[in-house]
């Protein structure tokens, strides 16, 4: 890929996930800095989302699979080796990893269940603008290579790449590995990243910080956890999280005039050749 840039996409992740999140996005779009968001399909507010991002054919709407922590769309008697008799994914990612390699009948029932969270979002009707994973699963060369096989069909141009100077030194040789085969496939991507450091506390002062060492090059994406209520009320593994404050953050005069002042492109993956 050639060098880009600068450009930003603002992400709001957890799309569907409570009303709360639905009303933080629709606002933080209409009112702040948001420019896209990443939709989970089988969340409880999955359809509330999508009717609000159909009103909003500005905001830039993904796919955000959820293969650990979180539902799956099918059943557990068609995905018994994943989720439990709820149709719950695990936390357990490192275990799950090792079997998603080594497991054949694993990678089956995995790949099913990929392929049924593309479907759900196409009949959504709304275009697939970028696919990312719930915890950045897709680091995982498995993984990535079934979301790029079965997203195809469905029109996935683009991928989320989780490069943040905070990502752990062990993972960087799987950093570049990913955009190697991101580069192969011909599929979109950001050059660099922010939401690692500050997820669940993504406050003002925090999207302030980010936006003053911007890099001046590539694009840039900045993913934050927007609503109105915050921590368990959202989701029980997020206690400690500051939904409310990532959402004040995002429809702050001082955010949005730190981001006029930059005069940086800000759009959503599918924008990606207007940013460059």
């Amino acid at each position: 890929m050639t060098k880009r840039g600068p450009g930003l996409i603002i992400t709001a992740d957890d799309f569907g996930l409570h009303e709360s999140v639905n009303q933080a996005v629709e606002r933080a779009h209409c009112e702040g800095v948001l420019s896209a968001a990443s939709l989970m399909v089988a969340a409880p507010a999955a359809a509330d989302a999508i009717a609000r991002a159909r009103a909003l054919p500005s905001l830039r709407v993904g796919l955000h699979l959820v293969l650990a922590d979180g539902q799956s769309v099918l059943p557990h008697a068609a995905i018994p080796d994943l989720v439990d008799a709820k149709g719950r994914f695990g936390d357990r990612m490192a275990r799950d990893g090792v079997r998603f390699f080594f497991l054949p009948w694993v990678r089956r029932q995995l790949a099913a269940e990929i392929r049924a969270q593309f479907e759900a979002f196409a009949a959504s009707g709304l275009p697939l603008d970028h696919v990312n994973t719930h915890k950045h699963f897709h680091l995982h060369p498995t993984l990535l290579r079934l979301i790029i096989e079965i997203g195809r069909p469905f029109g996935l141009r683009a991928i989320r790449w989780p490069n943040e100077t905070l990502i752990p030194f062990l993972l960087k040789p799987w950093l570049a590995l990913m955009r190697r085969k991101l580069t192969t496939a011909g599929i979109e991507h950001n050059d660099h990243m922010v939401g690692i450091e500050h997820s669940g506390k993504f406050d003002e002062t925090a999207l302030l910080a980010t936006l003053a060492r911007l890099p001046r090059h590539g694009i840039g994406e900045i993913y934050l956890h927007p609503a109105l209520i915050s921590g368990a009320e959202i989701g029980a593994s997020m206690p400690t999280y500051r939904h409310a404050d990532e959402f004040a953050a995002l429809i702050s005069p001082r955010v949005r005039a730190a981001l006029d002042r930059l005069e940086v492109p800000v759009g959503g993956f599918s924008d990606l050749g207007r940013l460059t």
